[in-house]
Parts: C-alpha cells; sequence; structure tokens
C-alpha cells in the first residue's frame, strides 16, 4: 500500500502524522511511504530523518493525494485538504465530526473512508489513540491556565500554587478520566487546591485513592458546579462523549458566579467545548474574555509541544496504521472490531450513530459496508 503524509497546514500545529520509526515500520511491511518535504521539522524530524528510514521525500501535498492510498494526517482535514481526498482513498486521523457539519459533508462527498483516532477503542473501553493526547491537553491545561491568570493576560494575578501566608488558587476539574487525571496531577503539584467532579463514583474513589487526599472528589451535577464556581480561580473542561457533541456544564449566565479575572481552560473544544461561551481558538491568539472571564480554548493544544506529542502519538497509532496497510481496512476492521469503531465515513455514508444524532444526518453501522 502507498501511505502518504502530508504537511499540516491547520494554525500553529507543528505535529506530523507519520515519525521516521514508523515509516521505517511500514517500509519493512512492504509498503511505500511518501511525507511531504518539511512534514516533520515542527516536531524536530528532518527530511534526511525519514530518507534514512526508508521513505520517499515528496514536494508537495497534491501529490500525497494523488497517489497515497492512505493519508495520515494529525488534525482533521482542512477545506482545501477535502477537496484532494477521493473515492476509495483511506483518511486516519483526527477528525471530530459532531461539532463540524462542514467537514462531514466535504468528507461524505469525497468517498474516502475516513477512520478516526478519537473513536478507536480498546478491549478495556477506552480511547487508546487519543489518550496520548489527552494525556498532554490534560498535563498542559494547568499550565496555561495559570499563564492566562497573569494580570498582564486579563487574569485575577492569582498564583496558582501561592506563597507562605497567602493562600493557593482553587482549580476545579469538570471531568476524571485521563484528561482531567493528568490535569489534576499537574494542578496539584503546582500547589493548588483542587477539586476533581466526575459522574462515575468509581472514578472518583480510583482518583481519591491515587491522589490520597491531596484533592477532592466530588460528583458532578449542576449544583455542586454552581457551588464551586464562585471559589474558582481556574475550571478545567476535561468531559467527553466519544465522537458526540460535549454537553455545556456551565453557561454564559453562570459566569457571573465566577471572580473576575477567572480563566476556563476548554480541553474539550475539538468536540464542541463544554463551555456555552467556547470558541476554537489557536496558539497565536489563544485567549478572550466575556463578561470578565477569561478563556483559554485552543483546539490543538497538544500542537505546543509538538517533539512530545508526535512521538506519542506515533506510537499510539502505528500498529493500527500497519493493521490497515497490511490487510486494507475492510480485513483489518473485520479482525479488530475496535478498529472497526473508528470508522466515521466510508464510500459517501455516514457510519458513526452519535455524529449523525448531532448534525441530523442518517448513518448506517460500519459493519453493513464490510
Amino acid at each position: 500500500m502507498k501511505i502518504g503524509c502530508p504537511t499540516e497546514i491547520k494554525a500553529q500545529e507543528f505535529r506530523v502524522g507519520v515519525t521516521p520509526n514508523a515509516a521505517m515500520e511500514a517500509v519493512a511491511h512492504g509498503h511505500d511511504v511518501m511525507i511531504q518535504s518539511g512534514a516533520g521539522l515542527g516536531a524536530g524530524f528532518t527530511d534526511e530523518d525519514y530518507t534514512a528510514a526508508g521513505a520517499q521525500i515528496v514536494p508537495d501535498a497534491r501529490e500525497i493525494y494523488d497517489s497515497a492510498d492512505m493519508v495520515v494526517k494529525v488534525k482533521e482535514p482542512q477545506e482545501d485538504e477535502r477537496k484532494m481526498l477521493r473515492d476509495g482513498q483511506i483518511l486516519f486521523a483526527y477528525l471530530h465530526l459532531a461539532p463540524d457539519p462542514d467537514q462531514t459533508h466535504g468528507l461524505l462527498e469525497s468517498g474516502c473512508t475516513a477512520i478516526a483516532y478519537e473513536t478507536v477503542t480498546d478491549g478495556k473501553g477506552g480511547l487508546p489513540l487519543l489518550a496520548p493526547m489527552s494525556e498532554v491537553a490534560g498535563r498542559l491545561a494547568p499550565q496555561t491556565g495559570s499563564w492566562a491568570l497573569q494580570k498582564a493576560n486579563g487574569g485575577s494575578g492569582v498564583l496558582l500554587g501561592g506563597i507562605p501566608g497567602v493562600r493557593p488558587g482553587n482549580v476545579v476539574i469538570l471531568g476524571g478520566g485521563v484528561v482531567g487525571a493528568a490535569a489534576a496531577r499537574v494542578a496539584v503539584g503546582m500547589g493548588a487546591n483542587v477539586t476533581v467532579l466526575d459522574r462515575s463514583v468509581p472514578r472518583l474513589s480510583y482518583l481519591d485513592d491515587m491522589f490520597m487526599g491531596r484533592l477532592v472528589t466530588q460528583f458532578s451535577d449542576k449544583g455542586a458546579i454552581e457551588a464551586l464556581l464562585p471559589r474558582a480561580d481556574l475550571v478545567v473542561g476535561a468531559v467527553l462523549l466519544a465522537g458526540a457533541a460535549t454537553p455545556k456544564l456551565v453557561s454564559r449566565d453562570q459566569l457571573s458566579l465566577l471572580q473576575p479575572g477567572s480563566v476556563l481552560v476548554d480541553v474539550a473544544i475539538d468536540q464542541g467545548g463544554c463551555f456555552e461561551t467556547s470558541k476554537a481558538t489557536t496558539h497565536q491568539n489563544p485567549i478572550y474574555e466575556v463578561d470578565g472571564i477569561v478563556h483559554y480554548c485552543v483546539a490543538n493544544m497538544p500542537g505546543a509541544v509538538a517533539r512530545t506529542s508526535t512521538i506519542g502519538l506515533g506510537n499510539a497509532t502505528m500498529p493500527h496504521m500497519l493493521a490497515i496497510a497490511d490487510k486494507g481496512w475492510k480485513q483489518a476492521c473485520k479482525d479488530d472490531p475496535n478498529l472497526l469503531n473508528g470508522v466515521n465515513v466510508s464510500g459517501g455514508k455516514l457510519t458513526y450513530a452519535a455524529v449523525g444524532e448531532a448534525l441530523n444526518i442518517e448513518s448506517v453501522k460500519a459493519e453493513s459496508l464490510l
């Protein structure tokens, strides 16, 4: 199979979909690998690194989309990229379709088979291709939140760790999954007072045991959130419903409960965000203010630490990429139902029910296309 990896063109996205190690593995499996010139530079990989791995360097993305049987990316294809996708081609990338009707319709019109990293599952019900980037984004959230809290950035001027004689900041984390746990780890390490909310009592019990009393766990409901907002300096949105639009947990009216200069970091922005006032931002212009509250809603947070993120993502995606290349997507999905859960679009049909519900588009079961 011909595997192609173009340069990411989303604003300030420095990751790359295929690492040199992954390219080397694919070549060893007998596949041809094409990398767009300069695609890996943002993550610290040169064209020479890919050439040494056995990959072919091509000058532009058009050659990749014209020639590759499978296109491997990081972020969802932008409008110009969607126009280059073709019938029967495989796209393997993060998609986050539920809040993005334009992309969804574009993929349907292309006729490609689009497999979303974020909905591939594992035998334990986890999301193994999303998890490493959730770890990264979770760990970044308190860092970016503490930066946004600085007075020069519009924040309240609170230092999350405090100092002797001055209380530390209060961090509220909505969601105790991979993102929430990673955010809690860093926030606790910074010395903040941390509360994690979740609707899973077993998950709260796990976090309570893991942190051994260094944070507070609380069952999540509207009353609990409203009670915590007046004391919160930083609120991290870490809620995920696999493949579906994120529920709005903090309304615009509830912003009035927060102290002026408090910060909201919405890690769920890729799926629409969990604050009503969230809108996607970029690393170049990461924050904005609504009713005196600072919002940080960068849609590709892990892109800020592209080296770590690319290697972590490549470790997770490589076995699936090889399975698809070795067997073809249909046989690979027959052999692995967890990979089948990643198929969101194929041959002009939507194959992920949660996306169909969010966008009011009829969907079919992916199994029906095998």
